[in-house]
């Protein structure tokens, strides 16, 4: 019997082409596993992340020390810089991040905020490109990191673009975690809370991702008004209040996102 049949989920067996490489896929599963839930793995924790055993997690990791993507300290495997090619083989080759940076300054500029611009990835919202102000404390955002949907203003903005039976979907399929006392968790408020943001136009995430941050986000959408990714900011609940996002950080976003959409 085959390796992938053996512990590699059935919905993944199922979905992969016939002529697919199951070693390849498990191996950039772990990758993925770095930065969405640590930043070091042991072989357990890498097995468990991604549904297989123990032996062919641990093959995955050490091919991926030989090949020179991670290091091993006897104990726990970390990605080394050469993992950074990975993601700007994206960034290099896509012209949105290049499109968007000037109006993620502009706004930044403006806002004296950090900027960012995420897009839709398998029920994730993904950072792409930011545009960061210097500031003693940082958020943490960065490009590459990847959101939740439920709880970001960036995953609530990007699902507003799918339809209510998709958006349930989408809910139903994903874990949604309580990262806070805030985060709202039942599926039916959540679909409340998108059909909202699709009223509004924007969407807000107060203290539901991480206590003492909010974010704002508005959708950048293109010629043919497909939202394509959402447009952000994020700052200090402590120093920024929810209604002067409402107030004064929307209209710059819309502003900025809308150059950014005609260009699409």
């Amino acid at each position: 019997m085959q390796d992938a049949e053996i512990d590699t989920p059935a919905d993944e067996v199922r979905s992969r082409a016939p002529e697919g490489m199951a070693g390849l896929a498990k191996g950039l599963a772990i990758i993925e596993l770095f930065g969405s839930t640590s930043s070091r793995l042991s072989v357990a924790s890498a097995a468990e992340g991604i549904g297989v055993a123990r032996a062919t997690a641990r093959r995955c990791l050490l091919t991926l020390v030989d090949l020179g993507y991670v290091e091993y300290d006897g104990r726990y495997y970390r990605p080394t810089p050469r993992m950074l090619r990975l993601g700007s083989a994206y960034l290099d080759t896509s012209s949105l991040p290049g499109l968007a940076d000037q109006h993620l300054v502009d706004a930044r500029d403006e806002l004296d905020e950090s900027v960012s611009l995420a897009v839709w990835e398998q029920g994730w919202s993904i950072f792409v490109a930011r545009s960061e102000a210097q500031r003693i404390v940082k958020t943490g955002v960065r490009v590459g990191a990847r959101l939740p949907a439920h709880c970001s203003a960036t995953g609530r903005v990007l699902l507003a673009a799918l339809g209510d039976d998709e958006v349930r979907e989408q809910l139903a399929g994903a874990d949604r975690e309580r990262r806070t006392p805030h985060t709202v968790t039942d599926p039916d408020a959540l679909l409340e809370v998108v059909r909202h943001v699709r009223e509004e136009g924007f969407a807000i995430s107060d203290e539901e991702l991480e206590l003492g941050m909010r974010a704002i986000a508005v959708p950048v959408t293109d010629g043919a008004r497909r939202t394509v990714a959402a447009m952000s900011v994020s700052a200090s609940a402590a120093r920024v209040s929810a209604e002067r996002m409402r107030r004064e950080f929307v209209p710059v976003l819309r502003r900025e996102a809308g150059r950014l959409g005609r260009k699409l």
